[in-house]
């Protein structure tokens, strides 16, 4: 089974990026989280992050056919990009959108999500964990679809 994660803009900042709301951890932190859980669970995990709206539209539509399931923090990008809810739509890959902090208690804008829209669930409010229960979710669902276990 393959993950791809993918970080929109800003998530390489973090430890650094307002502490108090999306915590201490490291992008390092987290990029190790995801390390550990691949080799704890047995999965391959991709991960990109970047900046650029059509980067992650690229990566998106690069996955298709390749990847059995996606981990999304479209960070500021969830609630404007309606290009990324299109990818998301278009490729139809298992999707779980992940949110470091919780984003329905934040300012209003931050509770419309374009992404959440093509994914199968949200974690919102977990910190980095989030990512490894997005990953843990993924890889059950896979496991029913495919009859395994």
């Amino acid at each position: 089974m393959t993950i791809l994660v993918l970080n929109g803009p800003n998530i390489n900042m973090l430890g650094i990026r307002e502490p108090g709301i999306y915590g201490k951890n490291s992008y390092q932190d987290l990029l190790n989280l995801l390390e550990e859980t691949a080799k704890t669970e047995g999965i391959e995990i991709q991960h990109y992050q970047s900046n650029h709206e059509g980067d992650l539209v690229d990566k998106i539509q690069e996955a298709y056919g390749k990847v059995d399931g996606i981990v999304i923090n479209p960070a500021a990008y969830t609630h404007t990009s309606v290009a990324i809810l299109d990818a998301l739509k278009a490729v139809s890959i298992p999707a779980v959108e992940v949110h470091i902090s919780d984003v329905d208690a934040r300012e209003p804008f931050r509770q419309i999500s374009y992404a959440g829209m093509a994914c199968e669930k949200t974690i919102k409010g977990q910190g980095i964990d989030g990512y490894r229960q997005a990953i843990l979710y993924l890889k059950d669902r896979y496991a029913v679809d495919n009859h395994c276990g």
